[in-house]
């Protein structure tokens, strides 16, 4: 689990708690969100859906059930140093 900062449409960066930042592509195939990081060899997605009033994300691979809530929204950035801006 970590935090993601969405930089634009398309470009975000994600922390995870004791470690650096990763940056990453994002795209919407399909009405999937996808996360191109750059630490991964491909792309990461999930389905976003709204549940008894709450946004969560399930991940699009098969055999993974893995479902996330989206926390909290804030203006705040995360501190990663040489944010892209292309």
């Amino acid at each position: 689990m970590g935090t993601e900062q969405f930089v634009s449409r398309t470009l975000s960066v994600w922390r995870r708690a004791g470690e650096g930042c990763v940056y990453g592509r994002i795209t919407t195939p399909d009405g999937q969100l996808c996360f191109l990081y750059d630490n991964e060899p491909g792309p990461v997605c999930w389905w976003p859906f709204i549940h008894q009033g709450r946004l969560l994300v399930r991940i699009a691979r098969l055999g993974d059930g893995e479902i996330q809530q989206v926390g909290a929204m804030s203006d705040e950035g995360l501190g990663c140093p040489s944010v892209p801006i292309s």
